[in-house]
């Protein structure tokens, strides 16, 4: 096999971009992040005559300016570890739009292929172009594809490679600006040149450019490298967007992406693309928005949407999670057999199997979940979602994007806060992004999942699509009434306009359907083995010592003593007491414990909304990461249970216990999702905010108002007579 080539594909979001990315890696793909954020970094393996190529999906971005974290990692990665050749994924149906990203990767200077995707629709369309003459026009090589069908992707990674093969220099291009801008331009880059100002990075002009186009990163390169000749382009600039204000009433960065459209125009008008139909009428996409974006229609479409994803959920995970369960259940009686009692014994059957397969048990659930929330995704439709809810969002001081960072930390379930926190980079007002990023964790992100379904299928089985798409639509409601409060007390400041792009509807394919949910459930499975069985062993440590006190351990031994004294060896009435004794005895050195000792403690003012000390336990573990309630819980109720407690019977532990009932369970699962966000997603608001203030705001603040939430529910509950 030949040495690798690298190559990395860039697009606009709803360029199909991923689809192409999947189409051609399929399983040999890798996730994880780039480094110091959350962005998602997918690498890949594709092979074509005889060589290994390697595939970096680049995250989506209208531009390679620096306003947005996707921005600044596309770029970094360019620039950084220069990419052989970048292959731009085009909607051939929005030409003109997608082509503004292919100019700053020309003028960048980076070998380029353009993928002309969506072929297809483009066709429905009446869209027809020239791939040869935009070739000739562009010096670039054009391949129309389809990458849902899989149509010219040979063709597409033949010329790929054959570029890359040329070892061609990076050779930037020239767009001109206009006279003002250019001549500003010229005298920026021989200043930029004598000096060798971040030469080693970027182009001179490309850098020319960036400080005219105000890039906040460029800017702070600059300063860092260069001080005095940064302040002198500074004054360059400040001259220029002066005399452009004063001549055009406009700015440098303004003038710049107009000639940027207008270098795109000039081609597409030489005879490259032609409309085969008017150009103003109603596609198919448009005719299917005019039903589902309708201000009545649309959002009764959504919620209906929402209740079916629920239903398949949880209809058709039933019977899986029962198989998983059986599976858990079977290990935990091996254990049993194979080894004597014991700590160690103790560790594995409750610390380790009930922690950690108490939340692999819900692994369908979360899958089926993903598939579903997948599908809506590729097919075009939550954006739709985003498009409709921000007529909403205004009302309550929020931007149209937030809808986006609602959706991302779980608001239609399965998502994660961390990287909802962090879409909010995309607000350019900080009071809505603050306010954004301080409400984004009351969604129903995918660590709180298992809890819901545990609570949920156990006391509202018969509801279970009803009662999740009540809690959906609450987490919405509590999270814009909390906003709204945000930004008329601390967050005081006028909102800022929303434009968004709707991408047209597709039928997702189903490669691209297991792809995604693979990669999603996966990321869970691994969360479970790692972070979940930490904590999960932590929290076993500190339920099991410093253990049972020497009165209660001397009071059990003498009615040990009496029990098997008074009855004999087989009578079953000896074995009925002895197992109470033991559970009696498990209890007691729980309450003994370091955890029971907090969970008691926390009793005491817990009690208002319901909670007991074993739920407290559990909630404290949720502070370090969502899911540690379930696996905690099982824990805390397996305790001397040599049989453990798998989902299952811990379902049916808490329908038996005491302190539980269905007015418990709804004021509990009101807390868990107000309350503090788990420990990664407050360093993450912390991070963006720019403070730890914030992000001890968050706990503080979130976990108060979870508080008084639950208690004003569960007291109203008992004031009416349920759950007595």
């Amino acid at each position: 096999m030949a040495a690798e080539i690298k190559i990395a594909l860039a697009g606009n979001p709803n360029a199909g971009k991923t689809t192409l990315f999947n189409a051609l890696t399929g399983a040999r793909q890798h996730v994880g992040n780039y480094p110091g954020v959350t962005v998602e970094k997918k690498e890949g393996l594709y092979e074509c005559q005889g060589r290994m190529v390697k595939i970096v999906d680049l995250p989506g971005t209208y531009s390679l300016t620096a306003y947005s974290v996707e921005e600044v990692v596309a770029r970094d990665f360019l620039v950084g570890e220069r990419p052989q050749v970048v292959i731009n994924i085009v909607d051939a149906a929005n030409l003109e739009r997608n082509l503004y990203l292919s100019t700053q990767l020309f003028e960048m200077g980076i070998p380029t292929v353009i993928a002309l995707n969506m072929m297809d629709v483009a066709g429905d369309r009446g869209i027809s172009i020239d791939a040869k003459k935009l070739s000739g026009l562009l010096d670039v090589p054009v391949v129309p594809i389809v990458a849902r069908t899989g149509q010219g992707l040979d063709e597409l990674m033949r010329q790929t490679v054959d570029l890359a093969l040329r070892d061609r220099p990076w050779q930037a291009a020239d767009i001109s600006y206009g006279a003002d801008v250019d001549q500003t331009l010229l005298e920026m880059v021989e200043k930029i040149e004598a000096a060798d100002f971040l030469t080693d990075i970027y182009t001179s002009r490309w850098t020319a450019i960036k400080l005219l186009e105000v890039d906040g990163q460029l800017r702070e390169k600059g300063e860092a490298a260069n001080r005095p000749l940064y302040e002198e382009l500074g004054r360059m600039v400040e001259r220029l967007s002066a005399h452009t204000f004063k001549t055009l009433e406009t700015y440098p960065e303004a003038i710049i992406a107009d000639y940027r459209y207008g270098y795109i125009k000039s081609i597409l008008m030489q005879g490259v693309l032609s409309h085969k139909y008017d150009v103003n009428r109603l596609h198919t996409s448009d005719k299917i928005d005019r039903v589902l974006t309708h201000r009545f229609v649309g959002p009764l479409v959504m919620v209906a949407v929402l209740f079916a994803l629920y239903q398949f959920t949880f209809g058709l995970s039933t019977l899986p999670m029962a198989w998983v369960g059986d599976f858990f259940a079977l290990l935990t009686r091996g254990v049993n057999q194979i080894m004597a009692a014991g700590p160690l014994k103790s560790l594995i059957v409750s610390g380790i199997i009930a922690g950690v397969g108490g939340v692999l048990g819900f692994v369908p659930l979360i899958m089926l979940m993903f598939m579903g929330l997948a599908f809506l995704e590729d097919s075009g439709y939550l954006a739709r979602v985003a498009f409709m809810l921000d007529r909403i969002f205004r009302v309550f001081g929020l931007h149209g994007n937030s809808v986006m960072a609602y959706i991302v930390s779980g608001g239609i379930a399965g998502g994660c806060a961390v990287p909802g926190v962090m879409a909010t980079r995309t607000l350019r007002s900080r009071r809505e992004r603050m306010a954004t990023l301080l409400t984004a964790p009351f969604m129903n992100c995918g660590a709180k999942l298992p809890v819901m379904a545990l609570l949920i299928g156990t006391f509202f089985a018969k509801y279970q699509a009803g009662f999740m798409l009540f809690l959906t639509i609450l987490s919405w409601v509590v999270a814009l009434l909390v906003a709204k409060f945000l930004r008329l007390t601390i967050l005081k400041g006028d909102s800022t306009p929303f434009v968004m792009e709707m991408p047209p509807y597709r039928f997702p394919t189903f490669k691209g359907l297991l792809i995604h949910t693979w990669e999603k459930t996966w990321r869970y499975i691994q969360k479970a083995g790692t972070v979940i069985l930490g904590i999960s062993i932590l929290m076993w440590v500190m339920m099991s010592y410093p253990g049972i006190s020497k009165d209660d351990a001397q009071t059990i031994h003498q009615q040990r003593q009496e029990i098997t004294e008074g009855f004999a060896p087989g009578d079953s009435t000896r074995q009925r007491l002895l197992a109470k004794l033991d559970s009696q005895q498990a209890e007691l050195a729980l309450r003994d414990s370091a955890a029971g000792h907090i969970g008691i403690f926390l009793e005491k003012i817990s009690w208002l909304a319901g909670f007991n000390w074993r739920s407290n336990i559990a909630l404290l573990g949720g502070v370090a990461a969502k899911e540690v309630i379930v696996s905690t819980l099982g824990t805390a109720y397996s305790m001397g249970d040599k049989n453990g407690v798998d989902s299952a019977s811990l379902a049916r532990t808490l329908v038996a216990s005491p302190g539980w009932n269905p007015m418990v369970s709804i004021s509990l699962l009101i807390f868990i999702m107000f309350y503090s966000p788990c420990f990664i997603t407050v360093v993450c608001i912390a991070r963006e905010a720019g403070s730890w203030r914030w992000g001890l705001f968050s706990i503080f603040f979130n976990t108060g108002f979870a508080f008084g939430l639950a208690t004003l529910v569960y007291q109203l509950g008992l004031f009416l007579g349920f759950g007595g």
